[in-house]
């Protein structure tokens, strides 16, 4: 744990902006994400979202984002059935965790809930080609958050926030949906990433890129 790093899979989505995770999806890290979304564990949020707070403070160093510039981290949304199931939004949670430790180190960070997302497929027997089709299009952003972010926050860099990067659909999504009302996004932040992706976190094909600050 705490290795934060690049974190492209392999296949990368072509539209997938600077993903960074805080180490691997394996052995006790996987257990402690495991055991707070699924488990209730909560105790375990702030440790989780300690370490989602280094992979967004690694994710704007890489990216020339300097300490202080206004960070606004959106967690990917969960459908409302899971969420009532679980008895808590886990995503949310940690990314608001992180908001705060990221504020602790000097940083401008707030957590903003603005995306929704509508009925897909369980993910977890899915492939990449499965994972990209059942989420397209799915996830959208509402007004209401818009005019609070805009009222709130002035000129901001906007980072996608997950537990997990597994093929990276999921933060293509949601990045889509962020830009397709206007945001730019300065990439994705996740506690963890699967081994599917290139060695070094390179990416086949392309250079890291991010959007502009959001206005």
């Amino acid at each position: 744990m705490g290795a934060e790093r690049a974190s492209a899979p392999t296949p990368c989505p072509p539209e997938l902006v600077r993903p960074w995770a805080a180490g691997e999806y394996d052995g006790l890290l996987r257990t402690l994400i495991l055991g707070h979304k699924e488990r209730q564990q909560f105790s375990l949020r702030r440790p989780l979202g300690e370490l989602l707070a280094r992979a967004v403070a690694g994710l704007a160093g890489t990216a020339g984002v300097v300490t202080g510039s206004p960070l606004v981290l959106v967690p990917v949304p969960s459908q409302r059935a899971r969420v009532r199931a679980r008895g808590h939004d886990p995503t949310l949670l940690v990314t608001r965790v992180a908001a705060r430790e990221l504020r602790r180190i000097g940083h401008r960070a707030e957590a903003a809930s603005l995306l929704h997302v509508g009925r897909v497929l369980d993910q977890s027997e899915l492939d990449a080609a499965g994972r990209a089709a059942n989420l397209a299009g799915s996830m959208w952003v509402r007004g209401r958050g818009l005019e609070r972010l805009a009222a709130t926050t002035g000129r901001a860099w906007v980072v996608v926030c997950d537990d997990v990067l597994t093929t990276g659909a999921t933060a293509a999504e949601a990045q889509r949906a962020l830009r397709a009302c206007g945001l730019g996004v300065l990439g994705a932040a996740t506690i963890a990433a699967t081994r599917k992706r290139l060695p070094g976190g390179a990416r086949a094909g392309a250079e890291p890129r991010t959007d502009a600050p959001t206005s």
